[in-house]
């Protein structure tokens, strides 16, 4: 059996009837032909040619189980990452869709039954991590391994691997001007009124906070370890006493007005009302400005690139590592100059020369703000033959998932036997589980 951990996240769209059949079951678990189908979808938009059917109901099944276990194992995630994925989630569908609204219409459902469908999948989406990185945590890789691996390819079976270039980045984001703080300000200052002269924060939250996560639940956030929240939140928080609320505080998310409920030793629990200013009308100019002139000077070779981000860059997951940009899969910095890079940076670098430098450069990020951004074009290798010097790295990636997908192979051997699984008969074709406990009995609808 080969374990396909796949962990997109997909809402259905009205597609029949059909696809809402219950095709397998473990436990309290349920995958619906939909789950299957979205899962195939979603290899074609990113130009990915999919499984095999099977392989792919199997690993829908594996992640089934590892919730079903999990339950067993009473192994869960705190409803604080799951609010802080289901906010990047939102963020990144409005940047897409262009606005809630639009959200509403594609899909034919409120935004607040979207929300909470999605929240569900992302809370079962951790869960799996945890569950697979309790799985394979002990599990390591020598050069040996590689090595053993890498010979063990018929050199007319060497795959052919991409261009790839490791690319640096110093980002600036738009700021708001102070008209647009102003307005913001004294929309929170008329809420926290309305909340002196009587009404439920908790209400004018749902109403008004544009932190989508915690809107849908007054605003609250739940306890909060000291040091989890940046530094003008907390800083506000604790100074408050229990239903006092604060001035407006600004942060990097913002403008908060936040309302202490409870505090106690190393935590506390405070709701707020998040305004952020429109990021599409933010002035650019600023950020242009600033990234010319460090560009000049790296140019001139009076600052280094490195230092530059590090000491300028507002992007915080390159800026630690001198702009450097990393594959989020695999942590490598070279990136492959195919379809699956971001197309506007494939076609800037399609028009540089490596040791270059770009003018600055509009940028949107992923949660959907705007900013500017000039690219360092460090180092291309050509389109080559892989071979275990160049692409050692990229082996022992391989090598890894291959053996972690063993160790969730022979996890799943020696569990299932702990939990109920049924497959529907159409399916038994696929030999999903081949031990005693398998069942072939229809799931019904």
């Amino acid at each position: 059996m080969v374990s396909l951990l796949w962990s997109g996240i997909a809402f259905g769209q009205g597609q029949g009837v059909s696809l809402n059949k219950v095709i397998s079951r473990v436990d309290n678990y349920y995958v619906l032909r939909s789950d299957l189908e979205e899962t195939l979808q979603s290899y074609a938009g990113q130009n990915q040619p999919a499984p095999p059917k099977c392989q792919v109901l199997e690993s829908l099944v594996v992640n089934k189980m590892m919730l079903a276990k999990a339950e067993i194992d009473s192994v869960v995630v705190e409803e604080k990452a799951v609010d802080i994925q289901l906010d990047s989630r939102m963020s990144y569908m409005i940047q897409q869709f262009g606005s809630e609204k639009n959200i509403v219409e594609a899909y034919g459902k409120s935004l607040e039954l979207l929300k909470s469908e999605l929240r569900q999948q992302v809370k079962e989406q951790l869960i799996v991590q945890k569950m697979q990185q309790k799985i394979t945590t002990d599990i390591k890789v020598t050069p040996r391994d590689v090595k053993k691996f890498f010979d063990g390819i018929p050199k007319d079976s060497l795959p052919y691997m991409p261009a790839e270039v490791e690319i640096g980045q110093v980002v600036r984001f738009a700021k708001a001007t102070k008209e647009q703080k102003d307005v913001l300000k004294q929309r929170l200052v008329d809420l926290k009124k309305r909340v002196q002269d009587g009404e439920d924060f908790a209400k004018l939250a749902k109403e008004f906070s544009e932190d989508i996560g915690s809107a849908e639940r007054g605003g609250d956030l739940g306890f909060a370890k000291r040091g989890a929240m940046v530094a003008p939140f907390e800083g506000a928080a604790l100074k408050l006493k229990p239903n006092e609320m604060s001035d407006v505080v600004e942060s990097d998310f913002g403008f908060h007005l936040i309302q202490l409920i409870e505090s106690r030793g190393a935590e506390y629990h405070a709701r707020h009302i998040l305004l952020r200013p429109d990021y599409n009308r933010l002035d650019l100019n600023e950020p242009t400005r600033f990234l010319d002139s460090l560009r000049t000077l790296i140019v001139a070779d009076t600052l280094k690139f490195a230092k530059a981000a590090k000491l300028h860059s507002e992007d915080k997951n390159s800026a630690d590592a001198g702009g450097l940009l990393r594959d989020p899969q695999s942590g490598s910095s070279r990136l492959a100059m195919d379809g699956t890079m971001e197309y506007a940076m494939y076609s800037m670098l399609d028009s540089m020369k490596v040791g270059t430098i770009s003018a600055p450069l509009p940028y949107r990020t992923e949660d959907g703000k705007s900013a500017m951004r000039i690219l360092y074009f460090k180092t291309k290798t050509p389109p080559h033959t892989a071979n275990y010097t160049a692409d050692f790295e990229k082996l022992q990636n391989i090598v890894m998932a291959n053996k972690k997908n063993r160790a969730i192979d022979d996890w799943f051997r020696k569990s299932v036997s702990d939990v109920f699984i049924t497959v529907d008969p159409e399916f038994e074709g696929c030999r999903v589980f081949g031990t005693s406990k398998e069942s072939a009995s229809a799931t019904g609808n």
